[in-house]
């Protein structure tokens, strides 16, 4: 088994964890009876090649990295901030990737396409073949540099990546946020884009205060 297997193993079974919650929750928002609240979800499912589809297997994918990078840099550092942010970065992206999972398998969307990634934004992403698979993500020998690194170096490495991945992420969501037909997907994304934005602002000042900058 490689390292980012092993890397990797606690972020999948994490991810099918919140999967599984998610597609529960669907479920029962849409039998839920018709006296009651409108479903959250909506019961017509988007088309294929609509922003809304596009957008979950996309940010799906992002997601997957910022949780695997999180859980890389939490067992390199004993830093106490440096850890808390590297958990609430797990739990709400894997959270929010579950959701997204569930919502394509309720419409009946695959959760992955042979085309493209972010198609669906206008954008032609080509692979470089070092593992980034859309702007912001970290390349393999990123990761490997991260999974060598301990304490500060770890520290800063992450944070670095984080910063980087956060901004095309948010950047990704507000074209969600935008050009999305369900509510949930708007909702979503809008939501992603305050997080983030929080977020880089935070490693901005932990990052000077290890005496480095994005």
């Amino acid at each position: 088994m490689t390292s980012a297997a092993r890397a990797s193993r606690p972020m999948v079974l994490a991810g099918g964890a919140v999967l599984l919650l998610a597609l529960v929750l669907v479920t029962l928002m849409l039998v839920r009876p018709s006296s009651s609240a409108p479903a959250a979800v909506s019961t017509a499912a988007p088309a294929e090649t609509s922003a809304d589809v596009g957008f979950a297997r996309d940010m799906a994918v992002h997601h997957q990295q910022a949780v695997e990078m999180s859980f890389i840099v939490r067992d390199r550092t004993s830093d106490v901030a440096v850890r808390r942010l590297a958990y609430d970065i797990i739990n709400t992206q894997a959270n929010q990737r579950g959701m997204m999972l569930g919502w394509l398998e309720v419409w009946g969307r695959a959760k992955s396409s042979p085309g493209a990634p972010m198609a669906w934004m206008g954008h032609t992403v080509t692979p470089r073949g070092d593992g980034a698979l859309m702007p912001g993500m970290a390349t393999d020998a990123e990761l490997d540099a991260l999974r060598a690194a301990k304490g500060r170096d770890a520290e800063v490495r992450f944070l670095k990546l984080m910063t980087a991945h956060h901004r095309a992420g948010a950047e990704m969501a507000q074209a969600a946020a935008t050009a999305a037909g369900t509510a949930e997907i708007r909702n979503l994304a809008s939501g992603m884009v305050l997080g983030q934005q929080s977020e880089i602002a935070l490693m901005a000042d932990m990052l000077k205060e290890r005496g480095a900058t994005a």
